[in-house]
């Protein structure tokens, strides 16, 4: 019999619930009607919009003839100085040279961190590149007592020619080792050289603490060396290199140990890892990319095996190949190409594709 009352009792209570709230919806019942139409409407509208936002960033990477599937000359530089005594040092003027016919041509210098992260946020219709400099030498970099570069320093001479060139970013990636722009045993110049780097936004990468070549040794000693090339940074400033460029170009004998490995605050896991020389990189967003082997293009002119291989040679091969460049679409959060490159797109890209 009780349980016959509560059932009861609770049938009475709905029907009272429902009565209720077929009064308050009574009420309105024509406005309901009226959202009841519009939902539709506004789901309609909100997708026409989203059409014509794609619409309008498609038109925008055909114009721009965008291409980020496209190759990226990673430039690599040692010193800069008046009487070059190693095929690898350049004059200041050369350096000069070669920084105005990148603007001139659409290129806009980006960072080696930049790159490997895929983070390549540039006009529409211009190009990347990617400036890196080996063994922090004075020539590289020397602050005078204001705290402003030399001026006939490479990045003096970055900072004149983006000045001059509106656009053209003066950043760069700088692949310190001990001897830190000649303040090896001055560690708070050192720091000071570095903050100052970091601060403008040029990037600071690893080439390891003493320059040896990685070539055979054993996982411990190739971490090891590694490890106090990631330290050497993070000792003096906080920061740590987020690249690693080997020296010589050399591979340990097996690639992965130059990515990650390590431990404590002598730990990495890099994004990217550089060789010396040869060839356009190829695009982060591309299935070709190899974060474990990145190649690097020596600066030089057409002369001897530089007649193909060094940056003038292939600054004019990018030029007469325009459709094999990466180019922009003006939008760091997709990845544009003409359709027909879809193939070439790395999977984990796919939710930023705009192919057209």
């Amino acid at each position: 019999m009780n349980r016959l009352k509560v059932v009861r009792t609770g049938m009475v209570a709905a029907a009272v619930g429902s009565l209720l709230a077929g009064c308050a919806s009574g009420q309105n019942d024509s406005h309901d009607t009226n959202a009841g139409a519009a939902k539709p409407a506004a789901a309609k509208s909100a997708a026409a919009a989203q059409q014509a936002t794609l619409q309008a960033k498609l038109a925008k990477a055909a114009q721009a003839h965008a291409n980020e599937l496209g190759q990226i000359p990673v430039l690599m530089y040692h010193r800069v100085v008046d009487k070059p005594t190693t095929q690898d040092d350049r004059t200041p003027q050369q350096f000069r040279t070669e920084l105005e016919r990148l603007a001139r041509e659409g290129y806009v210098p980006i960072t080696a961190a930049e790159y490997v992260t895929g983070h390549i946020d540039i006009p529409a219709g211009k190009h990347p590149v990617v400036l890196t400099f080996d063994d922090s030498s004075p020539s590289q970099v020397t602050l005078d007592g204001t705290g402003n570069p030399m001026p006939n320093t490479a990045v003096g001479i970055l900072e004149e020619v983006a000045k001059k060139n509106p656009g053209f970013r003066s950043v760069a990636t700088f692949y310190v080792i001990r001897d830190l722009f000649g303040k090896e045993n001055l560690p708070e110049e050192a720091a000071q050289i570095l903050l100052w780097l970091h601060d403008r936004g040029y990037d600071i990468g690893n080439h390891t603490r003493d320059h040896k070549n990685l070539h055979g040794k054993s996982k411990e000693q190739v971490t090891a060396e590694i490890g106090a090339g990631q330290e050497l940074v993070s000792k003096l400033i906080n920061f740590k290199p987020v690249t690693l460029a080997l020296p010589y170009g050399n591979q340990p004998s097996t690639k992965e140990w130059g990515l990650k490995g390590g431990s404590g605050n002598a730990g990495y896991d890099f994004g990217g890892v550089f060789l010396a020389g040869y060839t356009p990189a190829e695009s982060p967003f591309s299935k070709k990319f190899d974060p474990l082997g990145i190649p690097r293009i020596r600066s030089m002119d057409k002369k001897g095996d530089c007649a193909k291989f060094c940056s003038t040679a292939w600054l004019d091969w990018l030029k007469a190949h325009a459709d094999e460049r990466y180019t922009s679409d003006g939008d760091v959060k997709t990845v544009a190409y003409p359709k027909f490159k879809t193939p070439f797109l790395a999977k984990r890209f796919t939710d930023r594709a705009l192919g057209y």
